[in-house]
């Protein structure tokens, strides 16, 4: 069961994903949805307005390290309870 964020960050993500995949869950690879390096750059842009926060990462480091969608809700949530 994916927390509030999980689901705030899943929401972001549906619309730059290919239509017709499977349901996008903590797990699914951003791979497999068709997100490429500038829809994850407009998706991070979008994630530092919503929560104040600043992801320092560029788009090599960003596909490095966030591998599927979990990987991207702990790196904000990490970011968020620093802020706080």
């Amino acid at each position: 069961m994916a927390d509030q964020l999980a689901t705030d960050i899943i929401e972001k993500i549906k619309p730059h994903a290919e239509p017709g995949g499977e349901e996008i869950t903590t797990s699914t690879e951003l791979t497999s949805l068709g997100i490429h390096s500038l829809e994850l750059t407009e998706i991070i842009f979008d994630l530092e307005e919503q929560y104040g926060i600043e992801i320092e990462m560029n788009t090599v480091d960003a596909w490095s390290n966030l591998k599927n969608v979990g990987d991207m809700v702990e790196a904000v949530r990490a970011l968020i309870a620093k802020k706080a």
